[in-house]
């Protein structure tokens, strides 16, 4: 056996670290969600119920040498209590995640809806502003009153200067 001097001068070869790699909360929180969401379909209740018929028919009607969980059934419980136990906080996990997305989408609907509002606090200021300036402006309707009182001034006073002309039978004024 040789042995050679370590080196100080050199740094050490990479040796396996002790610590466990960290783990991507965001690939488990997504098996956590298809887990709860697959827990609460139809097919998994079904799946389960048939699986436990099996079980209690096996170990109830089997013949006593096969039968490998007698009547109390401490093994189906034991399994059926360790799923309980893996999914709740599965199930948790992905309420809270859920919880999370909600708020989310709640404040970008709140940020969407005063912006609405702003915009629509700003059209209504608009549309003031607007309400104002043709009310100093001549409109449609004014011009036509003012052409209609103008018309029939004219008129009146056209009707005055006939009323005033000689009459056709008169010799004073004719010539």
């Amino acid at each position: 056996m040789s042995t050679t001097p370590k080196r100080l001068d050199l740094p050490r070869d990479k040796r396996r670290s002790l610590r466990a790699r960290a783990l991507n909360t965001e690939d488990f929180g997504v098996f956590a969600e298809k887990f709860a969401r697959f827990m609460g379909t139809a097919k998994f209740l079904i799946w389960m119920t048939v699986f436990v018929v099996i079980w209690l028919g096996w170990n109830t009607m089997a013949p006593k040498d096969l039968r490998f969980d007698p009547y109390s059934f401490t093994f189906l419980t034991l399994i059926l209590s360790l799923q309980a136990s893996y999914a709740a906080p599965l199930i948790l996990l992905a309420q809270n995640r859920q919880e999370q997305r909600d708020k989310v989408i709640a404040e970008q609907d709140r940020q969407a809806n005063a912006r609405a509002h702003a915009d629509m606090e700003f059209l209504a200021r608009e549309v003031a502003s607007l309400r104002m300036s043709v009310g100093e402006v001549a409109t449609r309707d004014f011009l036509r009153g003012e052409l209609r009182s103008f018309r029939e001034d004219l008129l009146d006073g056209l009707a005055e200067q006939f009323t005033e002309l000689p009459e056709a039978g008169d010799e004073d004024h004719v010539r």
